[in-house]
């Protein structure tokens, strides 16, 4: 029933080399597994309702020589009046379209994303990595107008990355010089609002890395317009360090705050700006009596931090904590500390700072590259599947899988047809219901039919994918195969003559580079 070739490619994910025995791993083993690193590159921009450049080439370092693993975007301000926000809530927003249609000839697939109101986040994943980004959620919490507006808030993602738990958390806080604590009780709210369906990290600090950024609003106090625009002009951003509000605010001991880290602050401030220009802020402004000619003063509004999880509080908190918190931190941490050690996770920010050729909002977005060096929990899929034999409209077809690894399947797991080169989950040719359509199995390998009626005309290059509903993420991919022009339809004339079916933006050879 099952071809000899699709059993011996399940089998080898199960055998040793030959002439070694199995053996379970020993701690040793396990202590000097090499770990592996992978590039991160996040990009925070207010974008102040302006529809998307033509190129973001630079935005998105898309010439560099190191491609990188994720891209992790977040934006703010995003175009959101009425209409156009239902138009987005139907089809995908322009931002979304534009970086989609950019990434995706790359290798790249939108593995989550989630928008409240002027808010959006967007994660991507090289190809290769999908199938091992699990237990994808995303919430959002808002803080406009009393809390019922989503002009301000967070939206956040968590997934698991090779088993280590990543959660990006994306804000724009209130506005104003006045503000600042008002900001971090924001950021305090949010933090403690935001929960998971998940029991080992149900809250935004349980995960092994969080990501926060957005555009947090912390202005540079007590420093004139002049001083200020003289230390930018000389490049000594140092001076000015002081007196941000963000860091003045770490130093009095805002505990949640010292729990993240920051690179140094070596760019430009990234706020305010003549809209298409590189010049800060230099218009008049509109009040009850006319016009005033006072100017924005330039700040590091938006920023790009992390905390790895265990970091120790100074010693003089440490004391404050009561009986009962030290308890359930211990409880809890036992664990944490032993898979720490046996699957370590460091961090490195390789780039942090500012892009000043994009001059459509009067922000500029802020680029943080980092490398991750972790040791994966796993290196198989969940599921492997291959097409049987061969592929066209004018014959049913077969797809044949096999769990690799124990998980909790669903009714509602489904097997989507993909062109190479996808943009998202959604972006599949068709689909079929994994339990519905199953038609025969046993041990190892369950066969899945697929009506004809189902399949393209139109052939190409295809992939194969398994969509989990319980963890809400894809867990396995095949190999790329040809899915044929259908004759039928050819001989009917219901092709053109020159088709060149499914666009061949990533050959069948390179797709796994």
């Amino acid at each position: 029933m099952f071809s000899s070739s699709y059993i011996n490619n399940v089998n080898k994910y199960d055998q040793s080399p030959p002439g070694v025995e199995m053996m379970e791993e020993t701690e040793e083993q396990k202590r000097n597994y090499e770990a592996e690193s992978f590039r991160l590159h996040m990009v925070t921009w207010n974008v102040a309702s302006a529809d998307p450049p033509d190129d973001v080439t630079l935005l998105l370092h898309l010439n560099s020589p190191k491609s990188p693993d994720l891209y992790v975007i977040g934006l703010q301000e995003v175009y959101s009046r009425p209409l156009r926000f239902v138009l987005d809530s139907v089809f995908d927003d322009l931002w979304s379209k534009m970086l989609m249609d950019t990434l995706a000839p790359r290798k790249y697939v939108k593995v989550s994303s989630i928008r409240m109101q002027g808010l959006l986040l967007l994660i991507f994943s090289k190809l290769k990595h999908v199938p091992f980004i699990r237990d994808i959620q995303a919430t959002y919490t808002r803080t406009g107008i009393f809390g019922y507006w989503g002009n301000k808030g967070g939206v956040s993602v968590r997934l698991s990355f090779y088993g280590h738990m990543l959660c990006f958390l994306n804000c724009h806080l209130a506005a104003h010089m006045n503000y600042a604590s008002e900001r971090v009780d924001e950021f305090e709210y949010i933090m403690d609002a935001q929960t998971f369906d998940l029991q080992k990290a149900p809250r935004i600090v349980d995960h092994r890395l969080v990501f926060w950024f957005g555009d947090l609003n912390f202005r540079i106090e007590d420093h004139g317009m002049h001083f200020v625009r003289s230390c930018i002009s000389d490049q000594t951003y140092d001076l000015l360090w002081s007196k941000d509000q963000l860091t003045m605010m770490k130093k009095k001991k805002e505990r949640i705050l010292q729990e993240f880290d920051e690179g140094p602050l070596d760019f430009p401030p990234t706020y305010k700006f003549d809209r298409n220009s590189d010049i800060y802020d230099s218009r008049l402004y509109r009040t009850w009596f006319g016009f005033t000619g006072k100017k924005r003063k330039p700040a590091w509004t938006d920023r790009i931090l992390w905390r790895l999880r265990h970091k120790a509080p100074p010693p003089d908190e440490q004391s404050e904590n009561t009986v009962d918190q030290e308890a359930r931190k211990v409880e809890e941490e036992d664990g944490d500390e032993d898979e720490d050690e046996e699957y370590p996770l460091r961090i490195r920010q390789d780039l942090y700072t500012s892009n000043m050729e994009y001059s459509i909002s009067d922000h500029k977005p802020v680029i943080g590259v980092f490398t991750l060096e972790l040791r994966k929990m796993f290196d198989a899929p969940l599921v492997r599947l291959q097409p049987e034999g061969d592929w066209s409209a004018d014959i049913d077809a077969m797809v044949l899988y096999s769990p690799l690894q124990p998980f909790t399947s669903s009714a509602w797991d489904w097997i989507g047809l993909y062109k190479v080169g996808f943009t998202s989950v959604s972006d599949y040719l068709t689909y079929t219901w994994v339990k519905d359509d199953e038609v025969a199995f046993d041990e190892e390998i369950v066969q899945v039919y697929v009506s004809k009626k189902e399949i393209p005309v139109r052939g190409g290059e295809c992939v194969l994918c398994y969509y989990s509903d319980t963890l809400q993420c894809i867990v396995g991919i095949s190999d790329a195969f040809k899915v044929q022009d259908s004759k039928v339809a050819s001989e009917e004339g219901l092709l053109p003559e020159k088709i060149d079916a499914l666009d061949k933006t990533v050959s069948r050879e390179d797709l796994w580079n």
